[in-house]
């Protein structure tokens, strides 16, 4: 699989409702989407579900009860493809990206990473995303057995040094402040190689 070689892949993790996907939307609007790209390892899983049993994909991608009827059994069905081959989903979230700078803003296991590592082992960088129970409370979080307590909720609990820990209970002045080393980052990185697209085959 061909695609174009970033310079910087932000592999971002974190509990249900913590505001993962705030935090990466912001990120990519202060950079620009012709710079940033978000990509979601989700996604793909969510498309193939939906084709191999006859379900509404756009429905899916929603944060409504259509998607957390199937939420459990998807979540079962990604972890078989997974065991089959622990860069079936990474592969195809990427296939497509052509912006110096990556994120993945639903990394949810050890192996996931371990996939980025291995096929991009000077560009990545681990950054995890928190927030309260009481905060995800008031965000609508709910727990639910075989969903919060699964490995897609709890893989990266444990055993991951990360680069950044990220603090999101609602401060926009705090995660503002927090944010700025990884706006450094980026824009340092993007900036070094602009007008520069160089491809690469990913294989594993």
């Amino acid at each position: 699989m061909s695609t174009t070689k970033p310079e910087l892949i932000l592999i971002f993790s974190g509990k249900r409702k913590s505001g993962k996907d705030y935090v990466t939307d912001r990120i990519q609007e202060r950079l620009g989407a012709d710079v940033c790209c978000i990509l979601r390892l989700s996604g793909p899983l969510k498309e193939q579900y939906a084709k191999d049993h006859g379900l509404d994909y756009s429905e899916l991608l929603g944060a409504g009860q259509y998607k957390e009827k199937y939420r459990a059994d998807m979540i079962q069905w990604g972890e078989r493809k997974r065991e089959e081959d622990p860069g079936f989903f990474c592969r195809l979230a990427i296939r497509e990206a052509k912006q110096p700078v990556w994120i993945i803003s639903d990394a949810r296991r050890l192996s996931d990473l371990q996939w980025f590592w291995r096929e991009f082992p000077q560009q990545c960088r681990c950054v995890r995303v928190e927030a309260s129970e009481q905060t995800r409370l008031q965000r609508g979080w709910k727990f639910s057995p075989g969903i919060d307590d699964a490995e897609s909720e709890c893989g990266l609990d444990q055993g991951v040094q990360f680069d950044w820990i990220i603090n999101n209970d609602g401060d926009a002045g705090l995660l503002e402040e927090q944010l700025k080393e990884l706006f450094v980052l980026a824009e340092d990185k993007s900036g070094d190689n602009t007008g520069q697209q160089r491809t690469l085959t990913v294989n594993g």
